[in-house]
């Protein structure tokens, strides 16, 4: 009898022990799968779980977030983090309704050629909406190719070419089962193959995985340290963006001053929101999310951006 692969066994356990993830449902939308793999970019489930939810509730398909504005994202993204990503979302909506007349594109090159949707999302709508074979790569699907294939323990902290084709090698050549054996990979790395502490002994591919046969433990983690948030232009950033959310109009600069005590920061971070599209200014002393009410020109924010702004969201 032929041993099973790799991705049999992963896609066995999968099936068994996945979470109940309302994306994953059957008969799930293109657009919510969508909607989801952006929320799920550097955001753990249990966040992006309420967020996900209102926001399907408003926009249910892309034509209805096309017709909103900007600011409406913003808002409705609340503090889910890296707020760029609302209003790549709403670009990618657009492009949608104009492209594609509302519907979200099954062909990859389509999908790769939407605003803000890059090689994983691309790859994981045309698996997990579709049912096609890509290699969908993650962090944790590279840790666990990493671990169980190649003998190693961590994968790096970026996805290469080499990933996607170690990656491929592995799937099913029938694309369905293809498709499972990403969301198998995936989920193995979010809740057994974990960055620190793996659970070895509850893994499905644990007797051939070459990292446990090359007689370590544990692996050593990742070598990357966490980003830290307290104090920096990132914190300030969301402070600002909190109260412009919960503003019904423009908001004075003297209501901003009092987010933030070091006003050279508190002046960066602020040019570093209008640099990113994410707020305005109405006029000199006055700012609001952007699109939040009739477009007006733009005052020189020379003065208050001499420092340079750090890309610090999506």
């Amino acid at each position: 009898m032929t041993e099973p692969t790799f991705a049999t066994l992963v896609s066995r356990w999968f099936e068994e022990n996945a979470r109940d993830l309302p994306w994953r449902k059957p008969g799930v939308s293109p657009w919510a799968i969508l909607v989801s793999e952006v929320m799920l970019q550097q955001t753990p489930v249990v966040r992006v779980l309420p967020a996900y939810e209102a926001w399907l509730a408003r926009w249910p398909v892309p034509a209805a977030l096309a017709e909103d504005t900007p600011a409406e994202a913003i808002r409705m993204w609340g503090r889910l983090g890296y707020p760029r990503r609302a209003l790549r979302l709403r670009e990618c909506a657009v492009a949608i309704v104009e492209r594609h007349g509302g519907e979200v594109p099954d062909r990859l090159d389509q999908l790769l050629a939407l605003p803000g949707v890059g090689t994983y999302t691309a790859r994981a709508v045309a698996a997990f909406a579709y049912g096609q074979r890509h290699p969908v790569v993650d962090t944790n699907v590279r840790r666990v190719v990493c671990r169980a294939v190649a003998g190693e323990p961590d994968a790096g902290p970026t996805t290469r070419p080499a990933d996607l084709t170690a990656t491929e090698t592995l799937l099913p050549d029938e694309p369905a089962a293809a498709a499972l054996a990403s969301a198998a990979f995936m989920e193995l790395g979010a809740v057994i193959c974990t960055a620190r502490s793996p659970r070895c002994d509850r893994c499905p591919v644990e007797a051939i995985c070459a990292w446990r046969a090359s007689g370590q433990e544990t692996p050593a983690g990742p070598t990357r340290r966490p980003q830290r948030y307290a104090g920096t232009d990132r914190q300030v950033r969301g402070l600002l963006l909190a109260v412009l959310r919960d503003a019904t109009g423009p908001v004075p600069r003297q209501r901003l001053d009092q987010v933030w005590a070091d006003g050279t920061q508190r002046a960066r971070a602020l040019a570093g929101l209008v640099q990113d599209g994410l707020v305005e200014p109405v006029d000199g002393e006055t700012f609001r999310l952007v699109g939040d009410g009739p477009t007006l020109p733009a005052p020189d924010l020379a003065d208050h951006a001499a420092a340079p702004v750090p890309d610090l969201s999506r």
